[in-house]
């Protein structure tokens, strides 16, 4: 397979072979517009001589008497000074009465033809071949008392002349042009290097092949995805975003905008300083588009310390709670499945025991008492509360508090005929289930013996009543305004009374259905001690998140 030149060397190349033509084309350019200047400053520089000798005072009458000693004793001096490369006297007859360089023409005919203009009294300026070579030259007349042409002086630089200072001007500027390449070399090769660089050593197909993937991954990913750079203009955003958001515009009509017109969101939020100076930012709630999602936010650095822009990702917090609850509902129906199997095989040991002794009667009274209990909870939950997965959450808590030790006490005025249509029924049995895993945990902290927790469900007077009193130990002044913050918990003292089994996630939850669902929570002291919560939500007869239950 044939080797392809690093696109470092051909960016390199490139821009040398670039610099080069433009150097020579620079160069020609140069050289025809100094040519083109030399021949005019030489031309009105000869014009300029030609003129003042014509009006030499003497000449004029040397020329009438053909004087030619005279004539070139006057011109020889001038000559001395002059830089031109022939100095010429005519008569009006166009015959050499002097000549600067080959004294033996005098006599002979002017040559070059261009006399009859000079003879009508004009002076001019002409490139004509004359005895001596092709000459760049400019001539005048010489007028007598009378006004009439008698003489012509010229004034010639030839064209040799000329070329030899065009060589030298264009030496000069080629030690000045090769030391502009020598330096365009290392700026090509140090633009190229650092061009390389910013690209992170990577050659434009793997780029392309870069782009193309992340692209394909972000369209693939149900997260949403967007990146601004450091002015807040959005430069990408994938799907799974714009339909978390609902933005209905195409990504190519979104990119380059800013942020702020696109998606309603704090002001801090995508400033250095809402990081607290770290980089990375995971799992912030926020809300985006009037849609309380959870974001992890990481700065673009192109150098450390500055960030050039963002990428955030997020999902919807909802899925998340929803979630969570469902796996915390899981884990506390197995929980209640297996403390009612550890009862049930203690129970059915000790049964076991008796009828092996032939104690019958025992036995029968055990069976009774241990079936009495649990048929009234059973009766009493089934009658008071519609929803069945209601009914097996608080008979499973009813169980696991017996086995903690724990009585778990219903207040006789319980009842719930439907569940509200601002909340639903997992939700319901989030906040219920994480209530009372929170009464159970401050009653056991207490340290003494346990005192019962008292739950009361009602849903008169149109509006859902749920309050949870324990005798635990309490709930410090200073740590209620932020009980229901995530990720405050108790847990390992017994100072605060907090959030149950989640390690400060479970009244963090409970709170948000509650507040989701238009309602509100809140807390108080219970006599002698422990802590009473109390939630209230309100109720919309006309409209129900689901049909009315059978009961259990």
């Amino acid at each position: 397979m044939k080797r392809r030149l690093p696109f470092q060397v051909k960016l390199f190349l490139s821009l040398v072979l670039f610099s080069c033509l433009l150097l020579a084309l620079l160069g020609t350019i140069l050289f025809h517009f100094i040519d083109r200047q030399l021949h005019h400053d030489l031309g009105q520089r000869a014009r300029v001589q030609a003129s003042e000798i014509a009006l030499m005072p003497g000449l004029a009458d040397k020329i009438a008497r053909r004087d030619l000693a005279g004539i070139a004793a006057l011109i020889q001096p001038l000559r001395a000074q002059s830089d031109a490369s022939y100095f010429v006297i005519g008569d009006a007859h166009e015959q050499h009465l002097y000549h600067s360089e080959s004294p033996e023409r005098l006599n002979l005919p002017l040559i070059g033809g261009d006399n009859a203009e000079v003879l009508q009294g004009k002076t001019i300026i002409s490139v004509r071949k004359g005895g001596i070579g092709v000459s760049l030259r400019s001539k005048a007349p010489v007028f007598n008392d009378r006004h009439q042409v008698i003489g012509i002086v010229s004034i010639g630089y030839l064209t040799s002349y000329i070329a030899n200072i065009n060589i030298s001007l264009l030496w000069q500027a080629s030690l000045y042009g090769l030391a502009l390449l020598l330096l365009l070399f290392i700026f090509s090769w140090m633009f190229s290097r650092n061009l390389k660089k910013q690209m992170f050593w990577l050659e434009p197909k793997d780029i392309a092949l870069l782009v193309l993937q992340q692209k394909a991954l972000l369209e693939a990913m149900y997260e949403g995805v967007f990146a601004v750079n450091a002015e807040k203009q959005l430069i990408l955003i994938n799907r799974a975003a714009r339909e978390l958001l609902a933005i209905e515009q195409s990504e190519s009509e979104l990119l380059g905008r800013p942020l702020n017109e696109i998606v309603q969101i704090h002001p801090a939020f995508l400033s250095h300083r809402a990081g607290q100076g770290n980089p990375r930012d995971h799992d912030q709630i926020t809300v985006l588009n009037q849609r309380q999602v959870i974001v992890n936010r990481v700065a673009i650095e192109l150098e450390p310390g500055e960030p050039g822009g963002w990428v955030c990702s997020f999902r919807d917090k909802n899925d998340i709670n929803t979630l969570s609850s469902q796996l915390s509902q899981v884990k506390r129906y197995a929980d209640s499945l297996r403390i009612m199997r550890h009862e049930q095989l203690n129970w059915t040991a000790t049964l076991v025991g008796l009828l092996q002794m032939q104690r019958y009667d025992d036995a029968i009274r055990y069976i009774q008492a241990q079936s009495s209990g649990a048929q009234q909870v059973l009766d009493f939950v089934s009658a008071r509360f519609t929803s069945p997965a209601l009914c097996g959450l608080l008979l499973g808590k009813y169980v696991s508090a017996r086995e903690k030790g724990v009585e778990l006490t219903f207040d006789p005025a319980c009842q719930l005929t439907r569940i509200p249509a601002t909340i639903g029924e997992t939700a319901l049995m989030s906040v219920v289930g994480n209530l009372l895993d929170n009464a159970v945990d401050a009653t056991l902290k207490a340290g003494h013996p346990a005192a019962p927790i008292e739950l009361y469900i009602s849903d008169r007077n149109r509006e859902l009543v749920i309050e949870v009193a324990d005798q635990g130990c309490g709930v410090d002044d200073a740590l209620k305004p932020h009980l229901f913050e995530q990720g405050v918990t108790s847990k390992p003292s017994c100072g605060n009374e907090a959030t149950g089994s989640e390690h400060g996630l479970g009244l963090y939850l409970a709170a948000g259905y509650v507040h989701q669902a238009g309602g509100s929570i809140e807390i108080e002291h219970n006599s002698p001690q422990g802590t009473i919560f109390s939630v209230f939500i309100p109720v919309q007869p006309t409209a129900s998140t689901g049909a009315r239950h059978e009961p259990c």
